[in-house]
């Protein structure tokens, strides 16, 4: 017989207080293929709201040798907290989780399945192939912010498909769930949001070929805590794109 699987779900936490327990408790309770185990790894950054009490209050009332806590001294941004996240990994696949409620973890199953199957190492969750087109950002009573976050989306994700010879709907994703043994082919650097982009350049550039499925999508505006910095991230972003294409892997 197999040896069993292990998804790893690793979640960077930073001031999200209001939904944060949620979030804990509906991957902690999420029911997995019977042949998969799960590992839940939770990296909370110093936050100024009650994030860090609210994930000690949960994994006080939740222990498991399959439930670990990471306290960061100093928040550095959501790259180094997923990488904190990746060096405790114990299971055979891994999946990034965010703290807030934009993702759906009922979409875990049907994700993890292509990698169960053999048919892929690398499976992208893409909110475009649920949505049907490029417009996955509705704020209420914002349609031009909206618009503006879309369309920066598509021309971000057109450069990248270029550059990398792709042709995914959905690159920035935060659903990327991958076999845990890529991560000993190239280490990582980045800190911010441009750890996206880094990550599915090195997992292509090892070999990895994405399949991507549809996954359930609610954005959420910053007034609710969204953290993009959209006048100082974008130019990190293109840099991002064509760095990672080039750069040494170890």
């Amino acid at each position: 017989m197999n040896s069993p699987e292990k998804l790893s779900i690793v979640i960077p936490v930073y001031n999200e207080a209001s939904t944060v327990s949620e979030l804990l408790k509906q991957v902690w309770n999420v029911t997995l293929e019977s042949n998969v185990q799960k590992e839940v790894i939770i990296v909370v950054s110093p936050s100024t709201d009650e994030s860090e009490a609210l994930v000690s209050a949960f994994l006080e009332q939740n222990k498991s040798e399959n439930l670990k806590g990471i306290f960061q001294s100093k928040a550095q941004g959501k790259g180094q907290a997923v990488r904190d996240g990746f060096a405790q990994v114990t299971g055979t696949i891994i999946l990034i989780q965010d703290a807030d409620l934009e993702y759906d973890v009922n979409d875990y199953n049907e994700l993890i399945k292509p990698i169960l199957a053999k048919q892929t190492d690398l499976v992208i969750g893409s909110r475009h192939l649920s949505a049907g087109n490029w417009k996955i950002r509705k704020f209420t009573g914002q349609p031009i912010r909206a618009m503006i976050l879309n369309l920066g989306g598509s021309i971000f994700h057109f450069l990248f498909n270029k550059i990398y010879g792709q042709k995914l709907s959905d690159p920035t994703t935060m659903y990327k769930i991958f076999r845990a043994d890529y991560l000993k082919k190239f280490k990582l650097y980045s800190n911010r949001f441009d750890f996206d982009y880094e990550l599915l350049a090195k997992l292509i550039r090892t070999g990895a070929t994405p399949f991507e499925l549809p996954v359930s999508y609610n954005s959420r505006d910053f007034e609710e805590g969204k953290k993009i910095r959209p006048f100082r991230d974008p130019l990190g972003w293109v840099w991002a794109i064509i760095k990672f294409r080039f750069s040494k892997l170890d």
